[in-house]
Formats: C-alpha cells, structure tokens, sequence
C-alpha cells in the first residue's frame, strides 16, 4: 500500500501533477464555448453580416489609405504620402475639420441634453399624449423634404419668412442672402441640424425612462431622496445607464458624419467652403475625383475622431451618479 502511495505521489514532486493542474484559459475559452454553442449559432447570422459590411470596409479603407487608388489601375502603395497632404496640403480639409468640430462641440450635447429633456418632460404625461407629444417632436427627423422648409423661410429674396419679418419691423432694408453669405451659414446648419436631432437617441431616452422600476423611487424617499434632482441623479440616470451610452454614440456620430443638411441648404461646395465638412470632402474625393486612396485617408481621421470622442463620453457617464 505504501508503495502504492510513493509511486502515485512520486511524479507529484517537485512540480504539480497535470492531474491538479489548473485549465489553461484557452481551455476554459473552449469549454463556455460548447457549454453555449446554441447562442453563437442564433448570433453567427449578424456577426458574419456585421463582419462583411462593417468590419472589413473599415478594415480595407485603412489599407487603401496609404495607396493611390484611382478606380481604374491597382492600389500602388505610397505610404504616409496621402495623410501629409491631407494636413500639410489640403487646406480645405482644415476649414473642414475646424466646421466639424465646432458643429460636433455645439450639436452634440444640445441635441443630447435637448433629446433627454424632452423625453424626462413627455415620460410625465398620460399615455395618449405621451404618444402624440413623441411624435411630434420625432416627426422632423423622418421627414423626406424638411429641408426645403428651411429653404423657405431663409430665401434670400423679399419673400424669405426671415427677410420678410426683419424688413417689416424695420430690422433690414434690403434681403440679406442668408445662405449665401459666409457668415451666416455655418449657424443656420447648427440650427436646422438641432431641430432635427430628436431622433433615435430620443426614442432610445423615451424607452429607457419607461423601464425604470417605480420602486426604486419608494426606496429613495426612505433613504433621504428628497427632490426630484436628486431621483435623476441617483436613481434615474443609473437605471438607465445602457439608453445614455447608446444616445450619446448617436448623437455624437450624427454630428460628426453631417453632410445632407451642408448640401441641401449651402450647396455644395458652399461659399468659401464656409459649410465644407469632413463629410463633404470626403464625398468630393471618393464620388466625384475617385481618388479613393485620399479619400480612405479622411474615412480614416473621421472614424478616428468618433471612436475617441466616443470612448471619452462613455468613460464620462460611467461616472453617472456616483
């Protein structure tokens, strides 16, 4: 018996035996794998289709960012060439990242802060007006011609509904080009780019202000809660942490990736580039000079700049009511 006992404790010494040795982490990977084959089979449709049409495009224009790249020969690779120009070169590119971020730093919490005030003020309500407000405060986002209202009311003739009031008080005496003169444009996109930005993010606030528990307001009253402030603070903006992260990335890559409202209202290009933003001179570059290996090259510094701004905010209201 004890010879039993030397032999099978013996390859024990002086290291452990593969018997008690603990899993590896691949191993253990592997296993939680199988254990929940059943959820990555239900997810593989998505994450292949996510893989194919976003990953990779992300993927390959980084790539083709240190190329020129025509459309018609094969991508020649030419290194940091395309980014030195595009900051030592291009000084459209400059006015155009100066406009996206001052349009970023403006609209981007207004619209947040905008999106989650409207929706806190409309939760209050009954039902049926709860709806109905929800729509009337979501409806400028899906509206197909929304633009030629503003086109309207900043005409730059006498019937203008801007031009038409000021020359009637007797603010103006002659109509003044509102998208047409440089110093205006810039601030009118702001504008019309809030009025639309009750979105998703809007929605996505609506949503996660319903599912917060009541309870938790009973419980906060016991503990001191005395103010609605502090219910927002402690109770409301902590329940309802995932709908904040997922407002913030649309709001912030809205106001990064603005394009239609430049073209429609100051054309495009705009006067003086006065509306260029990173958007639009990307669309220049890949859609009409198809000079993709550029264009790639913007593609890449804007999606650099989302993905930093992004990770800044979501660290920022992880903070969210401690």
């Amino acid at each position: 018996m004890s010879e039993l006992t030397l032999k099978e404790d013996g390859p024990a010494r002086p290291g452990a035996s593969p018997a008690t040795r603990p899993p590896s982490r691949w191993s253990v990977k592997l296993q939680e794998a199988k254990a929940n084959k059943h959820a990555y089979v239900l997810m593989a449709p998505y994450m292949i289709l996510f893989g194919l049409f976003t990953v990779l495009p992300v993927v390959m224009s980084l790539l083709i960012s240190f190329t020129y790249f025509n459309m018609l020969e094969f991508p020649k690779f030419i290194g940091w060439q395309n980014y030195s120009r595009l900051f030592l070169e291009d000084d459209i590119f400059l006015i155009a990242i100066k406009n996206t971020l001052l349009f970023a730093a403006i609209t981007g919490p207004l619209s947040y802060m905008a999106c989650f005030i409207f929706a806190w003020i409309i939760n209050d309500m009954r039902p049926k007006v709860r709806a109905f407000m929800t729509l009337v405060f979501y409806a400028p986002s899906i509206s197909g011609n929304v633009f030629f209202i503003w086109q309207m009311i900043f005409s730059g003739d006498r019937y203008g509904i801007a031009n038409g009031f000021l020359i009637r008080w007797g603010l103006i005496l002659e109509p003044i080009q509102w998208l047409k003169t440089e110093v205006y444009i810039l601030a009118i996109i702001i504008l019309v780019q809030l009025w639309l930005s009750l979105g998703t993010g809007f929605l996505a606030f609506i949503a996660g202000l319903q599912t917060v528990d009541k309870t938790l307001y009973e419980a906060g009253a016991v503990d001191g809660i005395k103010n609605r402030w502090q219910e927002l603070w402690y109770i409301t903006l902590p329940s309802m942490k995932p709908q904040l992260m997922f407002g913030a990335v649309i709001q912030l890559t809205t106001s990064f990736a603005v394009a239609d409202v430049s073209i429609y209202l100051a054309g495009f290009p705009s006067v003086n580039y006065a509306a260029e933003t990173i958007v639009t001179h990307l669309m220049d570059f890949g859609t009409i000079r198809f000079e993709m290996g550029f264009a790639s090259a913007i593609a890449t510094v804007l999606f650099t700049l989302m993905v930093g701004t992004n990770l800044i905010v979501q660290r920022l209201l992880r903070r969210v009511g401690e």
